[in-house]
């Protein structure tokens, strides 16, 4: 490899280490307190969407073909932050309930931003990790959900969402029209139950109950059980409420992110329960090039319910002949989805103007436009 080569691929590589920066930025925020806690928050939002207009679009795509060994710290990056994310989030455990600087109102805007963290980037990067074949790799994704007390996740995302979306029968695909507010305490109930009734048929299948011990939710229930019980251990009651509410704020994060991905999309009903397969129009596109290299190119979703086996630094952009384009990155749509009527106001017309462009034989989007309960999975 010539240096320019190895100069290429780390001008490549190192953009998508920049959550790294985070670690220090939360630790600043826990050492000097006050409304300092809030700057994580106003980092992962504000300060990304800005660099988005600055930094503009991530257009070009890298060789889709290139083999898992021409992108080993690319994968080193998802693995590396597991450790990183633990000992930062029980650190901080301890921290905050050993110091006498941190009010009990910025102790929970510290863990706000914690959350912020741990949403944003750790169940990100469990995303990656559970799409991999390899044992250890899917290990260190339920390492992280446990962490946000989400370990279902994995199971509703990779036998569920993945196989429905765009279905009444996929929980996360938030239907026209429907808010955030709706959908959230609604998308919370129903991806834990279609989840544990994936893995509860899966199992029949084979002649086995829900209880057997191959039923990953015994990992999952194990796994958060040893996450609640060392933050107690680590800071007693309060160190468990600190947790509580990190992981309540990286939930939230996480489902503000599949409410943005899918909203009102249809994959078109072809009769007697069927529909189309998945194409990169049933997912919205932005390669807003900063955020991407925050979210480790999540926001190149068509390309990823395309091709789910893709790693990210192989997901492709899809222009807009064959992909939906959201505005703006996820910072500042996530933003906008908790305004609804400001939502409706930016995305119903590009829903619209998406019918009209894939599907304008569809004369009737009433059904489409139902907030439908899923089906129960077959």
């Amino acid at each position: 490899m010539t240096t320019s080569q190895t100069v290429s691929r780390w001008q490549s590589v190192l953009p998508f280490w920049v959550s790294f920066l985070l670690i220090p930025l939360i630790w600043f925020t826990a050492f000097t307190g006050g409304w300092w806690v809030l700057l994580v928050p106003f980092s992962t939002w504000w300060v990304f969407a800005i660099l988005d207009r600055l930094t503009g679009l991530q257009l070009d795509n890298a060789d889709p073909d290139t083999p898992d060994t021409g992108l080993r710290w690319y994968i080193l990056l998802t693995k590396a932050w597991v450790p990183v994310q633990f000992l930062t989030l029980y650190g901080l455990i301890w921290y905050a309930t050993q110091t006498d600087h941190l009010s009990t109102l910025s102790k929970i805007g510290l863990f706000f931003g914690a959350g912020v963290i741990s949403g944003t980037i750790g169940i990100n990067y469990s995303h990656e990790l559970m799409h991999q074949k390899g044992r250890f790799e899917r290990w260190l994704g339920d390492i992280l959900l446990a962490m946000v007390l989400y370990s279902h996740f994995r199971s509703e995302h990779l036998l569920v969402h993945h196989r429905y979306v765009g279905t009444p029968r996929d929980p996360v695909t938030a239907r026209y029209n429907e808010g955030f507010h709706r959908f959230y305490p609604r998308v919370l109930k129903q991806c834990l139950l279609s989840a544990f009734q994936a893995e509860r048929d899966k199992l029949a299948r084979k002649d086995l109950a829900w209880t057997d011990l191959s039923n990953p939710f015994w990992r999952y229930w194990l796994l958060q059980g040893a996450m609640l019980v060392l933050a107690f251990a680590i800071g007693g009651w309060s160190g468990l409420a600190l947790f509580l509410v990190q992981a309540g704020v990286a939930i939230w994060q996480l489902e503000l992110v599949n409410y943005v991905e899918h909203y009102g999309l249809t994959r078109k009903h072809l009769g007697e329960g069927k529909y189309e397969h998945v194409q990169p129009r049933h997912s919205w596109n932005a390669s807003q090039k900063a955020s991407n290299w925050l979210l480790i190119n999540l926001q190149r979703h068509s390309d990823h319910h395309y091709k789910p086996n893709r790693r990210f630094p192989l997901l492709q952009h899809h222009s807009e002949d064959t992909a939906p384009q959201l505005p703006y990155g996820y910072p500042m749509m996530t933003i906008v989805a908790m305004i609804p009527p400001l939502w409706r106001r930016v995305m119903n017309p590009r829903v619209r103007a998406w019918r009209r462009q894939y599907y304008p034989e569809v004369t009737d989007w009433q059904p489409y436009n139902k907030s439908l309960n899923p089906v129960p999975c077959a």
